[in-house]
């Protein structure tokens, strides 16, 4: 497949976005105190390399067919953290907000790029990691909420 000058270069800043969202992921799972966060932080950095690897393929003329079904359940949290202020909780919240702000600029740059693609197959793989940013951000909310640390 032939992209445009214009899609080629929102592929690159895709792929660089996708690239630090798999580096921060994988740091933060190892900087967390909970290990329920550990873990959801390990989960979406292998989510996060598998769209790294869709926009590589991409960049190499190639659009991986996406493939069709329910979306993945969300994890429920138990809450570990309390109302009160600690520096686990402190430290875990900075990171939790971290990624959620990255994963709001992700979600707004591919929902840019949906517009800009020509081709409706590159469409709809933008399309679907773009619903799976979504549920990263709502996996976030949901252990940040359950930890009051969102408000």
């Amino acid at each position: 497949m032939q992209f445009t000058q214009k899609e080629i270069g929102l592929l690159k800043d895709l792929k660089e976005e996708e690239t630090l969202c798999v580096e921060k992921y994988t740091k933060h799972a190892s900087c967390a105190k909970d290990n329920q966060l550990k873990e959801l932080f390990s989960q979406i950095a292998k989510t996060e390399q598998s769209h790294l690897d869709t926009i590589l393929k991409m960049q190499q003329g190639e659009v991986p067919a996406m493939k069709a079904g329910a979306s993945k359940s969300q994890p429920t949290f138990t809450a570990v953290y309390s109302a009160v202020d600690s520096e686990d909780k402190k430290n875990d919240c900075f990171l939790c907000n971290d990624v959620l702000s990255t994963e709001k600029h992700a979600s707004h740059m591919y929902d840019t790029c949906i517009f800009e693609f020509k081709d409706e197959s590159a469409r709809m793989a933008l399309n679907h990691i773009q619903k799976e940013e979504q549920e990263h951000g709502k996996m976030l909310y949901d252990y940040m909420s359950t930890n009051h640390m969102y408000s």
